[in-house]
């Protein structure tokens, strides 16, 4: 079987999840229960109003556990690190996105909602609830249980905060590029659908 093949497939696959999955909330990692820092600065306030899907743009790694990814992730936000465009980061205060969705569908909470996110790209993120999905889905689509878990997830914010499906989008809707991934961003009329049924139920 072709790679393109098998690309179509698993994309299948992530299409079917969005369109079926009933939308239960999942079960969440907590900040304390993974051992998270506390931020290094301090952090703006935050007012949700929209939910802003992302991807890590890196390979998965099924093997490590989600507390293992977090830990990482916050010690590289809180470092002053080299992009792999060779561009510098600067140091955050604390992970960027809000939650982080790994490869085998595991959540886990990032920066706390009440707080506005960090980015290395040039746009306004007042009012964004940023989650990350692990994954490069320009070159392929996310793991079905990670879709799940994403619908999951955006139907129970959408309900805390008063959020409406219309404003589920991908960072490249405010952003220049190309995340979340042509794989991931094909999916977000499905996913919009399936969190308004979420919410109707």
């Amino acid at each position: 079987m072709s790679s393109r093949a098998t690309r179509s497939g698993a994309l299948a696959l992530a299409l079917i999840a969005a369109s079926s999955f009933a939308g239960a909330a999942p079960d969440i990692l907590t900040r304390a229960e993974w051992g998270a820092r506390a931020p290094v600065m301090e952090m703006e306030r935050n007012e949700p109003a929209r939910l802003t899907i992302h991807h890590t743009a890196t390979a998965p790694s099924p093997g490590r556990s989600l507390a293992e990814k977090l830990v990482s992730l916050q010690r590289f936000s809180q470092s002053e690190e080299r992009l792999a465009d060779g561009r510098l980061k600067v140091a955050w205060a604390d992970i960027p996105y809000h939650f982080y969705i790994d490869v085998n569908g595991n959540v886990g909470e990032g920066r706390e909602a009440a707080f506005i996110g960090d980015t290395n790209t040039d746009y306004d993120l007042h009012g964004h609830i940023g989650i990350v999905l692990e994954g490069n889905f320009e070159e392929a689509p996310p793991a079905p249980v990670q879709v799940e878990a994403l619908v999951g997830l955006l139907a129970s914010l959408a309900e805390e905060h008063g959020i409406p499906p219309g404003e589920i989008g991908g960072h490249r809707d405010y952003g220049q590029t190309l995340c979340p991934g042509k794989h991931l961003a094909a999916l977000i009329p499905d996913i919009r659908r399936d969190v308004a049924r979420a919410l109707a139920r």
